[in-house]
């Protein structure tokens, strides 16, 4: 087991620092005044109304960061800072989030298989790693007992659908962000040095998603190896 929390270890510094990062870019860059005198409930509402996507509203939610798009009731929610903030992080986040309102209306790909895996994703992380690793001790506390191999495995593939959840959660999110930017300069929303900062600060947002996705493929060959090399 020393290994698994090695593994964990690492993989939280990585997450800990590309998030610390990520902070620190979106204040430096909530100090990027726009020119244009928009808020970010504004960018929004414009960028929706320019790709005639009308049924969709902005609301402001609690916290920091916690902006996102809920194809559910059609909502693009901005935290509080970026709902009323105007400056060059809140264009970024708004029209991030927007873009995943444009996905939905486009019919993107990728995010109607992400939007298919929900539901499995939401059963399978919940039990994943208590199965594997329930079923590598009961297959130990009982000499090898096959059944505690299947457990494990059974456990293996819901981790795997998890990590196909979060690989394909990446294309999803950059695809946003380039429309984003897109938009941004081409409606001229933004000025260049605005629109360099909105850039950065998304590409760290990127960043967080990337990161969760090696970790998770990396907890998958961990406990694979794990699994089918005790099989050997």
């Amino acid at each position: 087991m020393i290994g698994f929390y090695i593994l964990i270890g690492i993989i939280s510094l990585c997450s800990w620092l590309v998030s610390s990062m990520l902070k620190r870019k979106f204040k430096k860059y909530s100090k990027v005044h726009l020119k244009n005198g928009m808020s970010g409930a504004e960018i929004a509402e414009k960028m929706l109304n320019d790709h005639g996507i009308n049924d969709v509203k902005v609301i402001s939610t609690p916290g920091m960061l916690t902006d996102h798009y809920n194809p559910q009731n059609k909502t693009v929610n901005l935290s509080e800072g970026v709902y009323n903030q105007r400056n060059a992080a809140a264009a970024a986040v708004s029209a991030h989030e927007v873009g995943h309102a444009v996905q939905r209306a486009r019919a993107y790909q990728y995010l109607e298989m992400r939007s298919k895996l929900v539901p499995m994703v939401s059963i399978t992380s919940k039990y994943s790693q208590w199965m594997v690793i329930g079923g590598i001790a009961f297959g130990a506390a009982s000499g090898n007992s096959g059944i505690g191999f299947y457990i494990a495995i059974a456990g293996l593939i819901f981790m795997a659908v998890g990590t196909l959840f979060s690989f394909v959660t990446l294309p999803v999110e950059y695809d946003a962000s380039n429309r984003a930017l897109a938009w941004l300069e081409d409606k001229h929303i933004v000025t260049r040095e605005e629109l360099a900062g909105s850039k950065d600060a998304l590409k760290w947002a990127a960043r967080t998603y990337l990161v969760a996705a090696l970790g998770s493929l990396a907890m998958l060959l961990y406990w694979g190896l794990r699994i089918l090399g005790s099989r050997d």
